[in-house]
């Protein structure tokens, strides 16, 4: 997994937004193996406490679940899976929308620029 840890930011923080999007997007699906806390705080960088705190977060969520001998799985739902990726579009268009509205563009270039994007993306 690719970790982007920036600073000013709790890293736990980002530890469970970049573990959660990885569930969502399919990276890390429904009953995969949770690689150890150790593992992946090598990986990402940080201590094996900031990993299982994060990742003890994601259990308190729902999207994990711990398992005495077995170690972590990802257990989230597709209702649930369903539920986060919304949240996140919804995060990320009121964000765009942001920017949009500070560069001054009206809703109509908007709606253009984003249908030239997705007709690029599609090609």
């Amino acid at each position: 997994m690719e970790w982007n840890i920036t600073p000013g930011r709790p890293v736990y923080l980002q530890l469970i937004e970049q573990l959660e999007l990885a569930i969502v997007t399919g990276a890390m699906p429904a009953g995969a193996r949770v690689p150890p806390v150790r593992e992946l705080a090598a990986e990402a960088g940080v201590t094996p406490n900031t990993m299982q705190r994060a990742l003890q977060e994601l259990e308190n969520r729902g999207l994990l679940k711990a398992q005495r001998t077995a170690g972590r799985t990802v257990s989230a739902g597709t209702e649930q899976l369903d539920t986060l990726r919304r949240q996140r579009a919804e995060a990320l268009a009121q964000e765009f929308w942001k920017q949009m509205q500070a560069l001054g563009v009206s809703t109509e270039e908007t709606a253009a620029l984003l249908r030239a994007a997705a007709e690029k993306e599609n090609v």
